[in-house]
């Protein structure tokens, strides 16, 4: 399987399904090139589909020194350089959002259709989740964290699989580093910045990252259009693909 190299060395993993238009689908936080397994075979039937190992995840390096929202978007850069792609569609959901706005407005030359997944602006700007959703998954009892964060990520009638739960090979420091990266995230000064025709995509229902931040990214870039998908929650683009995969690929195709 194929690795591209960082500007500091690390090697990140990433692999290239299917043909057409090529498009780099992000992952979330914590989370492996597994988070699109339900709906990579619906992309790669119509587009030379990319997805990468976060650094810190799956089968890319997992180095000890400070990770962040925009090193991620460099990252992916680098993924698109060693593929020989030169411009490409970019969905990013959730942290997976936010490396996909800096991607846009730093290397805007690289981007061709923009859709930002249940995601937010980060910094002061954002509308945060609730100290309630907080401690539901700071539990000590790690079962009921986990379901904590299934019931966060999609409704009842959802019954799996789950692919959005976390790498569970990460060591425990590349988690506090993947969680500080999309923390401290903030690109709410460079978003006015972003040419590329853009989508932002939505559950009604999201707690975990709270629907307001949708508009508010939208507000933000110009011409950018929103989609909420009723009743969906975190995880709308697994749990309600059957809905969220032909909007995104309808958007890319226009």
């Amino acid at each position: 399987m194929p690795h591209a190299r960082a500007a500091d060395g690390t090697a990140l993993h990433y692999s290239v399904e299917g043909s057409g238009p090529p498009l780099l689908l992000i992952a979330g936080q914590s989370n492996s090139s597994r988070w699109w397994n339900q709906v990579l075979p619906s992309f790669a039937a119509r587009f030379t589909t990319i997805v990468t190992d976060h650094r810190g995840t799956g089968s890319s390096d997992k180095p000890e020194s400070p990770y962040s929202t925009r090193l991620f978007a460099s990252d992916c850069v680098a993924i698109l350089d060693d593929a020989g792609i030169g411009r490409a569609h970019v969905y990013g959901t959730s942290m997976g959002g936010r490396i996909a706005q800096w991607i846009a407005a730093s290397h805007g030359d690289r981007v061709d259709r923009l859709v930002l997944g249940c995601t937010s602006p980060g910094g002061p700007h954002a509308v945060e989740r609730s100290a309630e959703v907080r401690r539901s998954l700071a539990q000590v009892d790690q079962k009921k964290a986990r379901q904590a964060l299934i019931d966060l990520m999609y409704t009842p009638a959802y019954s799996g699989p789950y692919n959005t739960l976390g790498d569970p090979r990460m060591p425990p420091y590349a988690r506090k580093l993947h969680l500080f990266a999309s923390g401290e995230h903030d690109a709410w000064d460079v978003l006015p910045s972003i040419t590329a025709p853009t989508l932002v995509v939505h559950g009604t229902e999201d707690v975990f990252n709270p629907t307001a931040n949708a508009e508010l990214i939208a507000s933000r870039i110009p011409g950018a259009d929103t989609h909420l998908i009723e009743g969906a929650r975190h995880g709308y683009f697994e749990e309600f693909r059957d809905i969220a995969t032909p909007l995104v690929m309808d958007f890319l195709s226009s």
